[in-house]
Parts: structure tokens; C-alpha cells; sequence
């Protein structure tokens, strides 16, 4: 199975240590990038059609943040977005365990830990499926 990827795109400090060490505490690759950088690859990709680099291979989750700002909302903890990656993958496998750890690229034991953590409950997602 290929390891998972997190793309981190912020200027902010703060948060690129915090996505540097949940991604080593979870085994996945991470790619930072500068929100200039991002901004010029976005715009490469528009006029390349045939740029897949970043869905190839696996699934893509976009994670969105909030822009910096007075008004801005407050940034997300690691653990809630992680809570929000784990409840997107279970509903995206309609409640299937198994699938949503290998789609999150983490063993299923783990899954089932960080659900109990995170007080998910898998069930919605398998009624959503029934009805």
C-alpha cells in the first residue's frame, strides 16, 4: 500500500510544525508549501490539462484553512481535523472500516482506536447506505 501524502500549503510557522509532527507521528509523507509556491503550481496546472500529479495514485483530500486575517476563524487543532479525515473516510466507505483505514493509510486497529477517541459512530454511515 503507498504511504499516505499531506500537502500543507500556509505561511504560518505555527501551523507547518504542527502538520510536521503529526505527519511523522502518523507515517505520512508531507510536502509544504508556501502559499506564493502554491499559488504559481495552481496556476501551471490550470493550463496543463494533463498535470494529474496530485490524484494520481490514491486519494486526494482537500483540507481547507482558514486565511489569516482579523476576521478569520480559528485554526483547526490536528486532532480535529484528523477527527474530520477519519469521519469523511468511513462515510465515503459507507461505514467500512476495513476500506476507510487503508484509504487513510493506517491500520485498522488504529482506526477503531481513534474512532472510540473521537466518539465516531460508524453505524451512521451504514444507514445512510440502507436508505
Amino acid at each position: 500500500m503507498a504511504r499516505s501524502r499531506v500537502l500543507v500549503v500556509s505561511d504560518d510557522q505555527e501551523v507547518i510544525q504542527k502538520a510536521r509532527n503529526f505527519a511523522y507521528s502518523m507515517g505520512v509523507n508531507l510536502e509544504i508549501f508556501s502559499i506564493h509556491q502554491w499559488e504559481e503550481r495552481e496556476r501551471k496546472r490550470a493550463f496543463d490539462s494533463s498535470a494529474q500529479e496530485l490524484t494520481s495514485g490514491g486519494n486526494t483530500n482537500v483540507i481547507p484553512f482558514p486565511a489569516g486575517g482579523s476576521n478569520a476563524q480559528r485554526v483547526k487543532t490536528i486532532n480535529e481535523l484528523e477527527s474530520v479525515a477519519i469521519e469523511s473516510a468511513i462515510h465515503e466507505y459507507k461505514g467500512n472500516l476495513t476500506e476507510a483505514a487503508k484509504a487513510l493509510g493506517i491500520g485498522r486497529a488504529t482506526l477503531y482506536r481513534k474512532v472510540k477517541q473521537y466518539n465516531i459512530d460508524p453505524s451512521l454511515a451504514r444507514k445512510k447506505r440502507a436508505a
